[in-house]
């Protein structure tokens, strides 16, 4: 047996039992370079509270010290540590798992944080009890991770929607699919070399993408309770996109109980994101018939309602408002999940009420409703 490769193992071991094995078990150099008493020292710091134990339990039962470690000393030792992979999950199950929301209360412990989804989504719960310093930060948070997601699927979302080509005027945008074969040869025939019998291209021509379209308002819903999180998010950040595009016209709403309009920020995912208040009860059809009030044109007017469906209030206020809508001549879409995934859960009976009343309703990506709008708007 190789010497080495066995006290690599043994440690490994000394790390998996823990410190409470260190009276039988101590680490030894084994030559990889592994820092294991610094590793045993963040690992207990997060995961001795898996059976509830304090600070104080953990500096009387001894072990490496790991007790003496503050939460900003912790966050910078496994970032050193481990790969940002690691980290992210050991945030995630700081803040999910062992409730250490003290890494949002420190402004300083908040900017070591690494930025993405799930701590945004933690960001949101608990943003309300953070002081105005605090909130500051939790805000570059949010922007960093809205920018990362609108710069993912933005130019898809446009590509999508903006993807008409336009037979009648000439583009400087070169793309093969743009390319306009006819005009090029048109234009170039007077270059042809009769001598080798092959044309010159002096000059190649591209269709240019349609700029104008006749404008369709979009009316965005979006249900802010706790089990719709993400799709709250990917909402604001598709509202967004959609807000940049000149053949929409973008108003935003979100509900609980109470309705809030916040088509003036519809621009701003960040600001959107900070005036959820997740949580609470839901009243779908109060939503709804508001959206209601927002149709100038019926017959160029989407609306989307993004709810997993579970009505607090009254069933029949819902369908109600839904029908009227439909009948008017509206589109109505209602997507019992917006996100990567696309997972639904939501409820069934009310979803095939809503499609027998004339609504679409699906779980999507927002890279499928930014389709389902461009079908709609392209005719």
């Amino acid at each position: 047996m190789d010497g080495k490769a066995d006290m690599e193992r043994l440690n490994k071991w000394r790390l998996i039992l823990g410190k409470y094995s260190s009276e039988q078990l101590s680490f030894s150099d084994d030559g990889t370079g592994i820092r294991y008493v610094e590793l045993e020292d963040v690992l207990d710091f997060l995961y001795s509270r898996e059976h509830g134990e304090e600070d104080g339990v953990r500096q009387q039962t001894g072990g490496s010290g790991g007790s003496s470690l503050t939460v900003s000393e912790w966050i910078n030792k496994i970032r050193g540590l481990f790969p940002k992979e690691t980290v992210e999950i050991m945030e995630k199950q700081a803040l999910d798992r062992y409730g250490m929301t003290e890494l949002l209360t420190d402004k300083d412990v908040l900017a070591k944080l690494e930025p993405n989804q799930e701590l945004l989504k933690t960001i949101l719960q608990l943003k309300g009890s953070m002081n105005q310093e605090v909130l500051a930060e939790a805000k570059k948070i949010i922007r960093h991770v809205v920018d990362d997601l609108t710069k993912r699927l933005g130019q898809d979302i446009r590509q999508s929607i903006m993807g008409r080509v336009d037979r009648n005027s000439t583009s400087p945008v070169k793309s093969s699919r743009n390319f306009d074969i006819k005009k090029t040869i048109a234009k170039n025939l007077k270059n042809y070399d009769r001598e080798n019998k092959r044309l010159v291209l002096e000059r190649v021509y591209f269709n240019a993408r349609v700029k104008k379209y006749n404008t369709w308002r979009v009316v965005i819903a979006v249900d802010e309770s706790g089990s719709m999180m993400d799709s709250v998010i990917h909402s604001a950040v598709m509202a967004g996109i959609f807000a940049g595009l000149p053949m929409l016209d973008t108003r935003l709403v979100i509900f609980d109980t109470n309705v809030v309009d916040l088509s003036g920020y519809v621009d701003d995912p960040v600001e959107t994101l900070m005036s959820v208040q997740l949580g609470g009860g839901t009243d779908i059809g109060k939503a709804v018939g508001y959206c209601d009030t927002l149709i100038d044109n019926p017959d160029r007017t989407i609306v989307v309602l993004i709810t997993d469906l579970y009505e607090g209030g009254s069933v029949g206020n819902l369908y109600a408002a839904t029908r009227g809508i439909i009948e008017a001549g509206s589109k109505m879409i209602v997507l019992t999940a917006l996100d990567m995934n696309a997972n639904p859960n939501y409820n069934r009976n009310v979803a095939a009420d809503m499609v027998r009343l004339g609504a679409n309703v699906a779980a999507m990506t927002p890279n499928q409703l930014a389709e389902w709008v461009a079908d709609i708007v392209k005719g």
